[in-house]
């Protein structure tokens, strides 16, 4: 539903046919896993307005864990390198899925991204 939603730019996910890294992906991998990027058209304030609106998903740098966590990786991770040729997008929005429902966790971000 990322890909299709007006709010959002592009989704950086291996397990999507139109990843650069797609077929590398399926030789290297046993599945994609839970770790999914997507750029926002609003950049930083609407990656951040998605971060705090979230009901299910924590605000956290640590990724990984069985709870999902959302990051905004220009202002949290990638801070210092802003002003660099390395800058990660502001409007870039990483997500890790954790073990809760599916479609609770898709509804949670459909409602989020309908208010930008």
């Amino acid at each position: 539903f990322l890909a299709d939603h007006p709010a959002v730019a592009e989704v950086i996910y291996p397990g999507l046919e139109s990843h650069p890294q797609y077929e590398l992906a399926q030789r290297q991998m046993r599945g994609p896993g839970g770790m999914i990027s997507f750029i926002l058209h609003g950049g930083e304030a609407a990656a951040r307005l998605v971060a705090r609106e979230t009901q299910l998903f924590t605000l956290a740098e640590s990724l990984g864990g069985v709870e999902s966590l959302i990051e905004l990786p220009a202002p949290m991770t990638h801070a210092s390198v802003a002003d660099s040729p390395l800058a990660i997008d502001p409007g870039l929005v990483r997500i890790s899925v954790g073990i809760e429902n599916a479609q609770d966790l898709i509804n949670d971000l459909k409602r989020v991204l309908n208010q930008l």
